[in-house]
This record gives C-alpha cells, sequence and structure tokens, in this order.
C-alpha cells in the first residue's frame, strides 16, 4: 500500500512560519514531507484554497488524506515532532488541542503584525 504524500503549506514570508518548519525537523520525525511555501502558489496552494482553507489563517497539514489547518495543524505537528530542544518544547506546549486553539490567534495576530512591520502583503490567493 502506498501512503499518501504528506504535504506542510506555510508562508515563506513570514520569519515565525519559515523558522518553525525548518526547526521543527518534520522529516526526521514523520519521514519525507513536501515543504510548500503558500507564496510560490501551485497545484497543492490551489487545492487548499479552493477546499476554503484560507492559508493567510494558518498553515496546513496534509497528511493520510486528511487536513490540518491552523491550531489544528500545529497541534497535530507537536504529537508528531518531539525531540530536540524547540520541538520539545512546541510539543509541550501545544501538544494540548485546547491550548492550540487558545494560543493560535496570538501567534497569528503576530504573524500578521511582523508582516506588517516588515512590509510584506498577505499571501495573494
Amino acid at each position: 500500500m502506498v501512503r499518501p504524500e504528506t504535504v506542510l503549506i506555510y508562508d515563506g514570508d513570514c520569519p515565525f512560519c519559515s523558522n518553525y518548519v525548518r526547526l521543527v525537523k518534520l522529516r526526521e520525525a514523520i519521514g519525507p514531507v513536501q515543504l510548500i511555501n503558500a507564496r510560490d502558489g501551485g497545484p497543492e496552494v490551489k487545492r487548499a484554497t479552493s477546499r476554503g482553507f484560507d492559508l493567510n489563517e494558518g498553515m496546513l497539514l496534509v497528511m493520510d488524506g486528511r487536513y490540518y489547518h491552523g491550531a489544528d495543524c500545529i497541534n497535530r505537528l507537536a504529537r508528531l515532532t518531539d525531540s530536540g530542544a524547540f520541538s520539545g518544547i512546541t510539543a509541550a506546549i501545544f501538544r494540548s488541542p485546547a491550548l492550540s486553539k487558545a494560543l493560535y490567534p496570538v501567534l497569528r495576530a503576530g504573524r500578521n503584525l511582523t508582516l506588517y512591520l516588515l512590509g510584506r502583503r498577505k499571501i495573494a490567493l
């Protein structure tokens, strides 16, 4: 049986998103992952937006045919990646679905403020 491809779509212009994706070491935890900068577009980004996912509102993990967006994405990643200092800290915080949902709007607001201060626009979808 062939396992469906795992895809993580994130904002490559957001320093928080880019560093998170780099530091979480997802490939070490689960194997092959296609990392996609939402700003580059492409079929995966079109498929995500056509399914109603707003990539300005959060990262999107597609794994085993399921979609995890925003707080659910961070929660799922925390459950998958807990080795190493950075991953261990984020896993401890975001492993709880309730805590992920509570904190995610704060993270998104920080991202939006940072993009504004850096003079970067939201992702054109």
